[in-house]
């Protein structure tokens, strides 16, 4: 459509010029003395446009020449910064490759051919970022071959093009010649270091995965637990990790926390500072109710920190693994001392549920134990000590028959009962 657009003005013009020019009768008389010269005035008309024409080519002729020298400085600035960029990305193949000494030289390369564009009539719009990162890629280079007092230069001088550029390239390339020097304190095993690189970063770029996980591993190497743990959250919450490796990180920096707890008070600190999805993971209930008990504290605040693994292991059976379904049986028992009537109705009434459970029965027999209910309990006793599955509840359960039958004047079960502790305990 557009080409026939085209043709129909083209033809309108042609037929305009046409009737322009054969009905034109006009004249131009130049005189000249002693002469008289007469011109049509098509021809006239044909004259100016070929002198216009003319005069225009000679003139772009004469620009295009004069403009030779730049083109030519173009060229060769061209070619300078097409060099600097093949050096900068065989740099970065090679770093990537591990081929760290050539990495280094074609980065250092990148330097030199960028320092040759200094001063050009067009100088590089990305200049700082590319020096930048050149730098960055001869100090992760040398930091490879362990040549610390290169890759401390190179850091420096990185730092140091961007100091000055508050342009947006400039500062990213900043932030990442940041988070490299604190990922090599943390490979140098120096924690402060790394944490005081991190400390420099603004504060987006602090919060990005990245630079978290770096703090993570920092604050863990210099058993800075509760920044550890505050790292982790915001980790979590980033969706950094799986959910079986969060689960796993929270609770080992939260068992830490709380065997760093020395007295009752530190310990409840500690204890009101987790989330409740953190109290509720019955490893971490389970750690802390005894360390509770070690340092003395109140056995009932241990049973209502432990209620909610309580609760799991009797609504769902099997949900806990074996060896921390020991370890919260073995918790409430020690805490079994001033047991109140809830807590009893809750064991009877979770044994009665699952009447075949040896855990269950075991830890029913050690609660009416301590309520002096002794046939109860030698009964519940005698039935858990041949299926506990545990040696060391065994060897428990035959130690609270001894004494049962001890009460009782019974000596050849307190001498039995007291032979099979003696045989699981070896």
């Amino acid at each position: 459509m557009r080409a026939a657009l085209w043709f129909i003005a083209l033809f309108g013009i042609a037929v305009a010029v046409a009737l322009f020019a054969g009905n034109n009768q006009g004249t131009i008389t130049v005189f000249w003395p002693p002469y008289r010269i007469d011109l049509s005035l098509n021809l006239v008309l044909l004259i100016l446009l070929g002198g216009f024409t003319l005069v225009h080519l000679a003139l772009r002729a004469l620009a295009a020449l004069l403009d030779l020298p730049v083109q030519a400085g173009r060229w060769r600035n061209q070619q300078k910064e097409r060099a600097m960029h093949v050096a900068l990305l065989d740099g970065l193949s090679h770093l990537t490759a591990g081929r760290f000494i050539r990495a280094r030289k074609a980065a250092e390369a990148a330097i030199g051919h960028e320092k040759a564009l200094v001063g050009t009539a067009e100088p590089l719009a990305h200049a700082v970022q590319v020096r930048a990162l050149a730098h960055l890629i001869a100090a992760e280079s040398a930091h490879a071959l362990q040549d610390r007092g290169a890759r401390e230069k190179h850091l420096q001088q990185a730092l140091e093009q961007t100091a000055s550029n508050p342009s947006a390239p400039a500062q990213e390339a900043r932030e990442g010649a940041q988070l490299r020097a604190a990922s090599w304190a943390m490979q140098d095993r120096d924690a402060q270091a790394a944490l005081g690189w991190l400390e420099q970063l603004p504060q987006g770029a602090a919060r990005r995965t990245m630079a978290l996980r770096t703090r993570l591993r920092a604050t863990r190497l210099a058993q800075q637990t509760q920044a550890a743990l505050d790292t982790a959250r915001l980790l979590i919450k980033h969706r950094a990790f799986s959910a079986t490796a969060a689960h796993s990180i929270v609770r080992g920096l939260a068992i830490e926390l709380i065997n760093q707890a020395h007295d009752v008070s530190q310990l409840l600190k500690v204890w009101t500072s987790f989330d409740s999805s953190e109290r509720a993971l019955p490893e971490l209930a389970v750690h802390a109710a005894e360390r509770l008990r070690k340092l003395g504290g109140d056995t009932a605040l241990a049973r209502t920190w432990l209620l909610p693994a309580w609760e799991t292991l009797v609504e769902r059976p099997g949900s806990l693994a074996d060896a921390l379904e020991v370890k919260l049986v073995r918790a409430l028992e020690g805490s079994l001392s001033d047991i109140d009537p809830q807590w009893l109705a809750r064991i009877e009434s979770a044994q009665q549920l699952n009447p075949r459970d040896p855990l269950l029965q075991y830890l029913a027999g050690i609660a009416c134990l301590r309520l002096q209910l002794w046939g109860k309990a030698q009964k519940l006793l005698e039935q858990a000590s041949t299926q506990l599955p545990h040696d060391a509840l065994r060897c428990r359960a035959w130690r609270a028959l001894a004494e049962l039958a001890e009460r009782r004047g019974d000596v050849e079960a307190t001498a039995r009962a007291w032979r099979r502790a003696a045989e699981l305990s070896d």
